[in-house]
This record gives structure tokens, C-alpha cells and sequence, in this order.
């Protein structure tokens, strides 16, 4: 078994192997002895070579994209969580990834006119200038409106 940077066993990866086991076994490949054929069936399958299937099965952990690439298309699971579970990414990196964060995005008054659609000369004209109006900052309150309504 794979172990982590302090010597301890990797447990992502024996629960890597445990997984994958789950899913080959569900898909009827016989993994219950080394003469079973399900490894190498599997291996031929998937393109993937028989010695990276051993390690995977093992506990060993491989993070060559490539090879889980080949896993993820072989189960029909998404890559995402395949390298999730290999240990590749941690969930909140994934869902970075495929939910990125939207940053502060300016565009000018004439991009949101193309982006719009608004084509026509006038209309284009009244827009930005519409929307140059509303970006301006208001001015400060002094109170002078409120003394009219006393």
C-alpha cells in the first residue's frame, strides 16, 4: 500500500482501491483471485495497462491523469470524480473548477450595448448615455430638499 509523506499508510488510496474494486466487481469483472481474469479483462477493456490496474487495485495510487482519464471513460463516471477520489483534487478544488466564482466583470456602456444587441445608432446613443448618467456617483446629501418639505 501507498504510503503518505509520514510513512502512515495512504488511506485515500486503499479507499481509492476499495472503490474501485466496488465499481469493477458491479460491472461483473471477477477480482477474487490472481488467476481470475477479471484484472486483466478489465485492463484490456479500459486501454489500461495491466501493471497500473495491479497498483490501482492495490492500493497503490496513480495519479497519471491519463490512466484515470481511461478509468473515468471505462466506468463511465465523471473524470471529476474520479480524480476527487483518487486524491488527484479535493472536492472544493472540483467544484472551483466547475463552478468557478464570478470576479468583478466591468464592461463599458458600449460592450453591454453589443452584448445587448442594441444596433441601432440612437438607441445605442441613449443607452450609454443613460448608463454613463446612472455610473456617476450621486451627489452628497446636503439636506437643502428636505427643508422645502417643512
Amino acid at each position: 500500500m501507498k504510503k503518505d509523506k509520514q510513512g502512515a499508510p495512504d488511506h485515500r488510496a486503499a479507499a481509492f482501491a476499495e472503490w474501485l474494486q466496488g465499481q469493477l466487481t458491479a460491472r461483473g469483472y471477477d477480482l477474487t483471485g490472481p488467476r481470475s481474469g477479471g484484472k486483466s479483462a478489465f485492463a484490456n477493456n479500459s486501454g489500461i495497462s495491466p501493471s497500473s490496474v495491479t497498483r490501482l487495485l492495490r492500493g497503490d495510487g496513480v495519479s497519471d491523469t491519463r490512466v484515470l482519464a481511461l478509468l473515468a471513460a471505462a466506468l463511465q463516471v465523471p473524470l471529476g470524480e474520479v480524480l476527487v477520489r483518487a486524491g488527484v483534487l479535493e472536492e472544493a478544488e472540483l467544484q472551483a473548477v466547475q463552478h468557478p466564482s464570478p470576479g468583478p466583470r466591468r464592461i463599458t456602456p458600449e460592450q453591454a450595448a453589443d452584448e445587448l444587441g442594441i444596433t441601432d445608432d440612437q438607441s445605442r446613443r441613449l443607452f450609454v448615455n443613460m448608463t454613463q448618467t446612472l455610473q456617476r456617483k450621486p451627489p452628497p446629501e446636503t439636506g437643502e430638499g428636505h427643508l422645502a418639505e417643512h
